[in-house]
């Protein structure tokens, strides 16, 4: 962590958490692609779930941040001992978590879909798939606590080999559950929400078991040890979180136009996490390795970390964005060939796209403030992005028509990436000078 050039130990440490976040973008594209294959009604269903399920592994996700970073900091200062405790504290939070969110989100479902949506069909699918999922949460709060854990100490390989193993489980019983393939009943939407809790589960026991193996959980839980992981992954949930309500209010804004461009919002969703899976996979190599650096007094090597993420991160966005811009109608034909989809979407993966390259520059800076414990001006970054000028600017060129709408991100990343810039170099000047 200390000696290794940066770049060398970026790329050496990615991959695995790549290739693991690559199968589990596959299984989600899987997932709505025999959900689409047994109801349209499904698809648009699985499209307005999404703000609930981004709800919850951005509280999942978020909590193992939080442990992740003090984890590697705790390191970085030679203070090991300390660790137990926060581990503890963040197995013991991940049950927590699932309580306080699937019992009440639960009971909101019946009336997230009537607000959504007049198709009774859609309704029912989405209320059915949305209560499997919750039920079976557990097991996704506790493998994100348990992939953090494991990632804070450079262990790739079995987060990895978990999201794997899952995403396979997943991919094999999609069709079987859904269609009532051999001796598998037919359920439909329901296989597919069962289908995906057994794949969590699945990953939950590899990390789990892995976690046990090798550190000690008989560290004590306290509530200073939850105010920090939550000082510390307080970045993580708000950007996750404000992800979900900026794209409940950008349904509301759409469905006055066509539940398609609904589906449309569901399916670039779907379809951009696997362009920016290398990016993600890389930012949660990049977040460990500069909390250690900071926490062991090598500043250069945090800005160092920077420099080279932010040219990684335009450089595959780059070519993601040609992708979107070329091959618009390749990307939504795998889950549809209605013709108001396709021509609704092609031009709005078009313009959506030029939101990447500005996006990758920001994902970057704010994982590099949140290393650094600059916090609060990562909060600010997300706010700024996903509260102040998302959902606003679409409300605004909703007047002008749903073509206008989707202008809405390359004009948010823009201002974003430009106030990151502005921000990191001034105050990173003031700290040389």
């Amino acid at each position: 962590m200390e000696t290794t050039p940066i770049g060398r130990l970026l790329l050496k440490l990615s991959p695995p958490v790549m290739l693991s976040l690559l199968i589990q973008s596959i299984y989600n594209i899987v997932d709505s692609f025999f959900v689409a294959r047994y109801s349209a009604e499904g698809l648009t269903a699985l499209s307005l779930i999404c703000p609930i399920q981004f709800l919850m592994i951005a509280l999942a996700t978020g909590t193992g941040a939080g442990v992740n970073i003090i984890i590697s900091r705790l390191d970085g200062l030679g203070e090991t001992t300390k660790q137990q405790n926060y581990i503890r504290t963040g197995l013991i939070l991940a049950l927590v978590n699932f309580i306080i969110f699937a019992i009440p989100v639960n009971c909101l479902t019946g009336s997230y879909f009537h607000i959504f949506s007049e198709n009774v069909v859609v309704r029912r699918q989405g209320i059915l798939y949305t209560h499997i999922i919750l039920a079976g949460a557990l097991g996704l709060f506790i493998e994100s606590i348990c992939t953090k854990i494991l990632q804070a100490r450079s262990n790739m390989v079995v987060p990895m080999i978990a999201q794997v193993t899952g995403s396979i489980i997943n991919v094999i019983l999609d069709p079987l559950l859904i269609f009532g393939m051999a001796f598998f009943p037919k359920l439909g939407i329901a296989g597919a929400a069962i289908a995906t809790v057994i794949g969590q589960w699945a990953a939950m026991f590899i990390t789990l078991t892995a976690v046990l193996k090798k550190y000690s959980i008989r560290g004590h839980f306290s509530f200073l040890a939850v105010r920090r992981i939550y000082q510390n992954g307080i970045g993580s949930i708000v950007t996750q979180s404000l992800c979900t309500l900026y794209i409940v209010g950008l349904n509301m804004i759409l469905k006055d136009f066509t539940e398609d461009a609904v589906t449309v919002l569901g399916l670039y969703y779907k379809i951009q996490s696997f362009f920016f899976i290398p990016l993600l996979g890389f930012q949660q190599v990049l977040l460990p390795v500069i909390s250690y650096n900071y926490g062991a007094g090598k500043i250069k090597r945090t800005r160092d970390a920077l420099k080279f993420a932010s040219f990684l991160s335009c450089g595959i966005m780059t070519a993601a964005t040609l992708i979107f811009i070329l091959f618009p109608d390749k990307l939504l034909g795998i889950f549809s060939t209605e013709a108001s989809i396709l021509s609704i979407g092609c031009f709005a993966f078009r313009v959506i796209s030029l939101s990447f390259v500005p996006a990758g520059l920001t994902i970057a800076i704010t994982s590099y403030l949140q290393g650094v414990a600059r916090m609060k001006e990562s909060v600010f970054i997300i706010v700024l992005r996903q509260v102040f000028l998302l959902v606003p600017l679409a409300w605004i060129l909703h007047f002008f028509g749903l073509s206008a709408v989707w202008w809405t991100f390359p004009l948010t990343e823009i201002i974003a990436s430009l106030w990151c810039v502005v921000l990191v170099t001034v105050k990173d000047k003031a700290q040389t000078v």
